[in-house]
């Protein structure tokens, strides 16, 4: 067994079983011509936090420009198409498989070039049907799943090569030496193992395209590498010419376009949860200046929808389950928090711990996150004041061993009380994303804590 196939399997089997079933699955529901709404949605709503991504994309203008509200998979399958549903699954899918491992800096470049491709892709195909949209938007965010799958994998050989990069030794030559393969060899075995199709190994394999689609995939992720460095100099003329003839505009009428696909790029990440990876697309940087990252837009439309879910809710016989899970969801959805925890006492009444938890890399808070309700510990300064707050750490803070953003990073914290006495509190965070919560988000999370401290005290009185 050479090396590629070695990466191949231990990707595939070790690293990242789960995801490579799933794609398997999805691509395998659109090479066949049976494939119904109801196989696409059953998958998509066995995982839900795939099902939250999706239906919070098929409310973006980039996928819906109907802008008619969706709440359901099968109403987004019918009304935005099967193909452009499955291409929110595989985007949310790989988005999560990765950065629920790792956040290391060279996953987070390769993840905005991924998308930033796939959008270039995407609005610079000539308007053709919705399924050859998709699949240049895929074909682009997968060209380079080998290396986006190495980066999220904790190994010897991940911070070997990091370290080469480091000091600036070429980077094929630096992959040869380290994984006695290179990431491109690895992405054709990877399109293989997980059958991704006939149109993503035409992109990916050696020699020329076979069609003008595949050509316009591989002419868009270089164009998005090149763009990190500014949208001028030859390297960039040259792909320009290349992006011309496979869409018949001039390079000036291409480059004006490009600049505006770029800005929708960044909207896309946002929607995908990824705003932290914003600040490494073009556009972002202002002469190499960084700008301040900002909290991203909010959803005032889905916002009203769940807080009138929930006076519903506590209009008829209250359920704290019912009610919480819709707070959890609006901070998570409506607000554009990545990450959400509800804590209640525990059996003992000395700890907040995890009743409910929204997003990405939360499932391990269920047994970890703990906080005393004396305020001691790591995270005792996570304790709420009287109304809902915005939790700023201090250079001082520690943190926690088992997540490396908790404790700090900036949060939104809400507390519940019963009688007087602090008996839960909400927790919302942007894991990596570099920005404090804005004042809208604190608002807005202050209106959907009400609504559960709401239901307990009418629960209590009763």
């Amino acid at each position: 067994m050479n090396s590629t196939q070695a990466w191949v399997s231990y990707l595939s089997k070790v690293e990242l079983p789960v995801l490579a079933n799933t794609l398997k699955r999805i691509s395998e529901l659109t090479e066949s011509k049976n494939s119904t709404v109801n196989e696409l949605a059953n998958v998509i709503l066995n995982d839900a936090q795939l099902t939250s991504q999706v239906l919070r994309l098929s409310n973006t203008v980039f996928y819906n420009q109907t802008r008619t509200q969706v709440s359901t998979v099968s109403r987004a399958i019918t009304l935005i198409g099967f193909d452009s549903v499955k291409s929110m699954a595989i985007s949310s899918l790989i988005v999560d498989a990765l950065l629920q491992r790792n956040d290391r800096p060279h996953l987070l470049r390769c993840l905005a070039r991924a998308i930033h491709a796939a959008v270039q892709a995407r609005c610079l195909m000539p308007r053709r049907n919705e399924n050859a949209l998709e699949e240049v938007f895929i074909g682009a965010l997968l060209m380079n799943i080998g290396e986006l799958a190495f980066w999220s994998c904790e190994t010897e050989q991940a911070a070997e090569l990091e370290q080469r990069l480091r000091l600036e030794e070429p980077p094929v030559e630096a992959q040869k030496t380290v994984l006695h393969s290179t990431f491109t060899e690895i992405t054709r075995g990877l399109v293989d193992a997980w059958a991704l199709g006939p149109f993503i190994k035409d992109v990916v394999s050696p020699g020329k395209a076979n069609s003008m689609a595949a050509g316009l995939v591989r002419h868009s992720v270089e164009m998005a590498r090149l763009s990190e460095n500014g949208w001028r100099g030859a390297e960039m003329d040259k792909v320009l010419e290349h992006l011309s003839k496979d869409t018949g505009e001039t390079p000036a009428a291409i480059r004006d376009q490009i600049k505006v696909n770029a800005e929708e790029a960044a909207k896309v990440a946002v929607s995908l949860g990824i705003p932290q990876v914003t600040a490494l697309m073009p556009g972002s940087q202002d002469g190499n200046k960084r700008q301040p990252a900002r909290a991203p837009a909010m959803d005032p439309a889905l916002q009203l929808q769940i807080l009138r879910d929930l006076t519903l809710s506590l209009t008829e016989k209250p359920d704290i389950n019912e009610v919480c899970q819709l707070v959890i969801e609006g901070i998570h959805r409506a607000i554009g928090m990545q990450r959400v925890a509800l804590l209640m006492a525990d059996k003992s009444g000395q700890n907040l711990v995890p009743r409910k938890v929204g997003g990405r890399g939360t499932e391990t808070w269920r047994e970890d996150f703990i906080i005393p309700r004396d305020g001691t510990g790591a995270l005792g300064n996570l304790l709420p004041h009287a109304s809902c707050n915005v939790f700023r750490p201090t250079p001082t803070d520690a943190g926690v061993p088992y997540d490396r953003w908790l404790g700090k990073v900036p949060a939104l914290i809400g507390p519940l009380t019963a009688k007087g006495r602090l008996v839960g509190l909400f927790y919302a965070d942007n894991a990596a994303g570099d920005y404090v919560p804005s004042e809208e988000q604190l608002t807005a999370f202050g209106h959907f804590v009400q609504n559960a401290q709401l239901c307990i005290t009418l629960l209590a009185s009763n």
